[in-house]
């Protein structure tokens, strides 16, 4: 399926069938294949930059705040004093940004696979990307399941900030 098609997106998500969303495109700032996952930022008049991911909307400017900080705040309070946190995934930047701001995080590590992600929202998303800048962030790129087995017991909180599993392939244990 074409998402962007005479001047609208559409999510082709395979996870729910019978529902599809579109939304108007005033213009493509970014289209473009990493390593890893197709990447697009687009620019809506209703919801300001989306980022989309394999084509599937992972956030827009208009609502990211309400994930970004129920992601990143509900594990964060939950936890006495949770002055070492990893967030895998993320690469948008936007959990990153709300960790940083909890009064108790001394040291913020982030594994995030794709580094163009990172990249692509440093440049189009800096209203999430701002928590790279922030010196309690190590950033590191590359597999969180590596990063997770050479970091055993080493977080008082892990978040995981991925995007949704799509085909049964994901549910097979490896």
């Amino acid at each position: 399926m074409n998402v962007l098609k005479e001047g609208w997106f559409t999510e082709s998500d395979l996870m729910f069938t019978g529902f599809t969303p579109s939304i108007k495109v005033d213009s493509v700032l970014v289209e473009e294949n990493s390593k890893f996952q197709h990447i697009i930022v687009f620019k809506s008049k209703q919801l300001g930059k989306v980022l989309v991911l394999d084509n599937a909307i992972q956030c827009t400017e208009f609502d990211e705040f309400s994930y970004q900080e129920m992601i990143a705040f509900l594990p964060l309070n939950s936890h006495p004093n949770p002055r070492d946190v990893l967030v895998i995934g993320g690469g948008d930047g936007g959990v990153v940004r709300e960790v940083v701001k909890h009064p108790a995080v001394e040291r913020v590590s982030q594994c995030e696979i794709d580094e163009r992600v990172v990249d692509v929202s440093k440049e189009y998303l800096p209203f999430m990307a701002s928590g790279f800048d922030d010196p309690k962030l190590n950033l590191h790129i590359g597999d969180g399941h590596d990063f997770m087995g050479k970091h055993t017991k080493s977080f008082d909180v892990i978040i995981t900030d991925s995007s949704d599993p799509i085909g049964t392939h994901v549910w097979q244990r490896v």
